[in-house]
């Protein structure tokens, strides 16, 4: 009976060590989805760059349609693309204690590019735009906080939020 439970030991022994074994190959096969951070961990230095970089806002091209023939023209100097509707303006953000939205202007229009609710917040309403005013509302345990934009002179300005 001693040899029995010897190669009955040993034989599920083996079985365990075969199952994590297994186990392992499979998670290093499926990846990082499992157990780690998607994208990886970035260190202090890396992330403190990361903020420190302007944010980096596109640049509008002129047409050649667009400019007129005469370069004495003053309407050359302020000449604008086919399309201002498209064509993304200056970006600002605003903050509240519920969340944060960044908008920018395009044309006479205001839209917000993103929005983020603060730590216990959520977002309850959003009106993105494009329009001639924006908002998103944050809701949370001290109540709830609008972020209302629109443009003036091409730029994102704060408006008052109710009342409107």
């Amino acid at each position: 009976m001693g040899r029995r439970t010897l190669l009955a030991t040993a034989g599920w022994l083996a079985a365990a060590v075969l199952a994590t074994l297994i186990g392992v190959a499979a998670i290093r096969l499926v990846g990082e989805s499992i157990t780690g951070t998607p994208g990886g961990v970035r260190s202090q230095a890396e992330v403190e760059r990361a903020l420190a970089a302007p944010e980096p806002t596109p640049v509008t091209a002129v047409p050649p349609s667009a400019v007129p023939a005469t370069p004495s023209s003053p309407s050359a100097v302020s000449a604008t693309p086919s399309s201002p509707s498209t064509a993304p303006g200056l970006r600002r953000s605003f903050s509240t204690a519920g969340g944060t939205a960044v908008a920018e202007c395009v044309g006479a229009d205001v839209r917000l590019v993103t929005w983020a609710p603060a730590q216990d917040y959520r977002v309850k309403d959003v009106d993105r735009g494009p329009d001639d005013d924006a908002e998103v509302t944050f809701a949370g345990p001290a109540g709830e906080f609008e972020v209302k934009v629109g443009c003036i002179g091409g730029e994102p300005v704060a408006r008052p939020g109710d009342g409107d």
